[in-house]
């Protein structure tokens, strides 16, 4: 059936109506005091997410954006950064900090797994020069379904004294976020994940820490530079031409996510990736990270049945039910799938991938006992998990 396309991916994610109607108005001045009224209001509630009192900055950009927004206010040639690797994005660090001219050292485990307090303690520990000035680090790795223990990593960190920069692309909406409480020195995400906006906003807030950091920075970037967008957002301004119509978008969504309540949309999203993780072991299926405790709540990584591909996988879905799955990225692409259940997912959303995903493999000849996914969700769905 056309037109009725439902996507299961870590990004871009589902958008409410009501979020796309407003995107759908004709654009307004972006120097008019009628956008300088809604920054007001999208700045504010940013900080609400966020969970900081610092100011919240936004780019016309991916996620990647930001990341670049992070690291090019920070790193001076021949800094020593830390990379703290989950996979394909926290490798993204790495390569952003060495286009920077920095000294580049990762800490990186298998796919599927996270980083040891204990690992990075120990890493530390062994910096007795205090040298390392960074270290980077992924709270949901997007490309494996792991999600690291920030809050501890970030003490650790700051017990060192360097600065930690954190990639909360995927986690931001979908998983707590404490950025004050935890001591995140500096925070990144993007729009077209738990904000359920489309893709083209990021996101970066810094903290006292962190911006004496940047005062020391001798090249800082031009369009992401933090003087510029910290006193444009004092203004209620932005540095340069922002997009207008996703930022208009972006007011209904932080409403919406205010109205729920962000401790709440924490929980939907813990329980939805949760019982999504119950139902796929009950129809036989194989998770690329283990344990519950170290997986993401915005994304799940499956491994195929044995003798049935990723692509056909896919492919029924896509075909069959319109429903989009990702595949795996690099080294991994192939060798599992992935469900996102990030942004404007519902219960019913739940219960009808995993029946539209029993059928593809009912059909690809799994064997497994037929009906027994759909049931354990709404099962779990109905049961504190």
């Amino acid at each position: 059936m056309n037109d009725k396309t439902f996507l299961m991916i870590p990004g871009p994610t589902p958008v409410p109506e009501s979020v796309m109607l407003e995107i759908a108005k004709h654009p307004i001045g972006h120097r008019s005091s009628e956008f300088s009224s809604i920054l007001k209001e999208v700045y504010e509630n940013l900080k609400y997410v966020f969970q900081t009192k610092n100011d919240v900055f936004m780019f016309t950009s991916s996620g990647t954006g930001a990341m670049c927004a992070a690291l090019e206010n920070l790193v001076n040639e021949g800094d020593n950064v830390l990379c703290l690797s989950l996979g394909n994005f926290g490798n993204r660090w790495a390569k952003i900090a060495e286009s920077r001219g920095a000294k580049v050292e990762k800490i990186e485990v298998e796919a599927g797994e996270v980083i040891e307090p204990d690992v990075l303690r120990k890493r530390l520990a062994e910096d007795k020069e205090k040298k390392i000035k960074i270290v980077t680090l992924t709270h949901s790795e997007t490309s494996t379904g792991a999600a690291n223990d920030i809050k501890t990593l970030c003490s650790i960190i700051r017990e060192h004294g360097a600065l930690s920069v954190v990639d909360g692309v995927t986690s931001v909406c979908a998983m707590p976020v404490k950025t004050d409480e935890w001591g995140i020195d500096v925070l990144v995400s993007g729009s077209q994940k738990g904000f359920m906006i489309p893709p083209g906003l990021a996101f970066l807030t810094a903290n006292e820490r962190a911006w004496k950091v940047y005062e020391e920075c001798r090249h800082p970037s031009f369009y992401f530079d933090w003087a510029a967008h910290k006193k444009a957002v004092q203004g209620d301004t932005t540095p340069f031409t922002p997009a207008v119509n996703l930022i208009v978008g972006l007011r209904e969504a932080l409403r919406m996510i205010k109205e729920e309540g962000i401790e709440n949309m924490n929980e939907r999203h813990r329980r939805h990736a949760m019982v999504l993780r119950k139902a796929l072991r009950a129809i036989n299926l194989e998770l690329l990270v283990k344990e519950d405790k170290n997986a993401s709540w915005a994304i799940t990584s499956i491994l195929p049945p044995e003798g049935i591909s990723v692509p056909d996988i896919r492919s029924g879905m896509k075909k069959n039910y319109d429903i989009v799955v990702a595949n795996g990225q690099n080294q991994l692409k192939d060798k599992i799938f992935r469900m996102g259940t990030l942004g404007f997912v519902s219960d019913r959303d739940l219960i009808m991938a995993v029946g539209s995903l029993e059928a593809v493999l009912n059909k690809l000849g799994h064997k497994f006992e037929l009906g027994a996914g759909v049931r354990t969700v709404i099962q779990a769905l109905g049961e504190e998990i």
